[in-house]
């Protein structure tokens, strides 16, 4: 069976912290349940940030990234959450991907009270049991009962 393909959505790699200490345990977690995983500040680290148009550069390499995998991870921590996850995680959502989220943020992003996050993001969820798609904690995703492990062993 081929691995599948998640794309880490996060806003993780712009603090030097978050990137030696968050990022590494998200990574570590979606691969032990068998997942490929690309983070695109990783995948990124070869572009020359000191030549002109390196954003474009970067700004297309991780949309290809988002076509080119099977499913997308976010982190959606935030109020509101990162602009460039909620970028990716929309064209994730037109291109028909299957979508997971993880908030772990408190503080709500909404009017609602049944959803915490701004409604637009559940359009990449099912309508009922969404919460089977949406992550709390590490040890959630590691949850063979919840639907990223069971996708990822489809």
């Amino acid at each position: 069976m081929t691995k599948k393909t998640i794309y880490l959505a996060s806003p993780y790699g712009f603090s030097k912290q978050w990137k030696e200490k968050l990022l590494p345990e998200f990574i570590a977690c979606l691969e032990t349940l068998g997942a490929n995983v690309w983070e695109p500040f990783q995948r990124n680290s070869q572009v020359d940030f000191s030549q002109p148009g390196w954003a474009n550069k970067v700004a297309r390499s991780d949309l290809q990234d988002v076509k080119n995998s099977d499913a997308i991870f976010a982190i959606v921590n935030g109020t509101p959450p990162d602009e460039g996850v909620m970028v990716e995680l929309g064209a994730a959502i037109a291109l028909g991907k299957p979508t997971f989220l993880f908030r772990d943020d408190f503080r709500k992003c909404t009017d609602s009270e049944d959803y915490p996050l701004n409604l637009m993001l559940f359009a990449g969820l099912p309508a009922s049991n969404w919460e089977d798609y949406f992550y709390t904690s590490i040890e959630e995703i590691k949850n063979p009962k919840k639907a990223l492990a069971k996708w990822i062993n489809n």
